[in-house]
């Protein structure tokens, strides 16, 4: 019963997040939020609202480490996986400045993530925690990244064509599908939280490992379905948008919720896991940078390095 219903979680998460971010997405175009501004916001945190579920239900239920674990393991998902399938259908063309800006803030993230629970190392203390003091941090750094991107909305509007009277009377329409689809999301959410923790202990499991593989993978899909979509349709633009959004809405946003509601500890492993997330970043803004695409080439590499990880902390485990 328990994988019937993680499967019923993730079919949950997966529609409930995809009548989201269409529901969002024709809301904002009625607002006249520009097509990139709404991979980089709508679209992004959309897809990433599983993610944020899955971990504040975890916190809430006392699996701290699924909530780090998931985080850790969708970025490197997103960056490696997700990126790469994206890149292989159709090279991702790097032209926005917009999203040039975006993945350095993302390898930010990372590198405050790393700070931030060195707790031993920087303050010699007994235990590695992100404490409610951190959390508030990162949803000071998401405050900032809101900020900027509310400004570049407002710069770019006037350059939008007004919608017209028809589109503007389906909105309620759209307002009642992207509350459904939260909804779906929340509930999908607690089933795959539920589930899969109690498949973990069963197997022998540690609670780090089924964040960084089954929950990271499983919230991710619809990062996977949307990149791959909007690569098919050529929308490169929304596709590396919707990726480097999900990952800078996992880490300030869904962190540092998370740590509000409870203190997460940090597994000693996790720190290979967010090395390895530093670099893979670093790597996608030399890839985005070289000729401003992200070719099949780089996209094979990032795939590759997406198994060979797997394969890594299963072993590891």
């Amino acid at each position: 019963m328990s994988y019937i219903l993680l499967v019923v979680g993730f079919a949950l998460l997966i529609k409930g997040a995809d009548w989201f971010v269409d529901g969002a997405s024709k809301i904002a175009k009625i607002l006249r939020i520009s097509p990139l501004l709404i991979g980089l916001t709508i679209v992004a945190f959309g897809t990433s609202s599983p993610e944020a579920t899955v971990s504040i239900l975890a916190a809430l239920d006392g699996s701290a480490e699924v909530s780090l674990g998931n985080v850790i393991g969708s970025n490197i998902f997103n960056i490696t996986l997700v990126v790469g399938l994206t890149a292989l259908i159709n090279p991702l063309k790097v032209e926005s400045e917009t999203i040039r800006k975006e993945i350095p803030f993302t390898l930010l993230g990372s590198t405050v993530l790393l700070i931030l629970i060195s707790d031993v190392v920087l303050q010699g203390l007994t235990e590695n925690l992100i404490t409610r003091s951190d959390g508030l941090i990162f949803l000071l750094f998401f405050s900032i990244f809101m900020y900027y991107i509310f400004e570049v909305a407002r710069n770019s509007r006037d350059k939008l064509e007004v919608q017209d009277e028809s589109e503007k009377a389906k909105w309620g329409k759209n307002s009642i599908r992207t509350v459904i689809g939260l909804g779906a999301i929340i509930f999908g959410g607690e089933l795959v939280v539920r589930n899969s923790t109690e498949i973990a202990v069963s197997l022998g499991m540690s609670e780090t490992l089924v964040g960084l593989t089954i929950i990271a993978i499983g919230t991710s899909l619809p990062e996977l379905v949307t990149s791959i979509m909007a690569a098919i349709k050529k929308q490169s633009e929304i596709a590396l948008g919707n990726i480097v959004g999900s990952n800078i809405f996992n880490i300030f946003f869904v962190l540092g919720t998370s740590s509000l509601i409870t203190p997460l500890p940090v597994n000693g492993k996790v720190f290979v896991d967010i090395a390895l997330m530093l670099i893979l970043t670093v790597i996608l803004l030399i890839f985005s940078r070289t000729n401003y695409r992200i070719g099949k080439k780089e996209g094979s590499f990032l795939a590759v390095a997406y198994v060979l990880y797997l394969v890594f902390i299963i072993i590891r485990n």
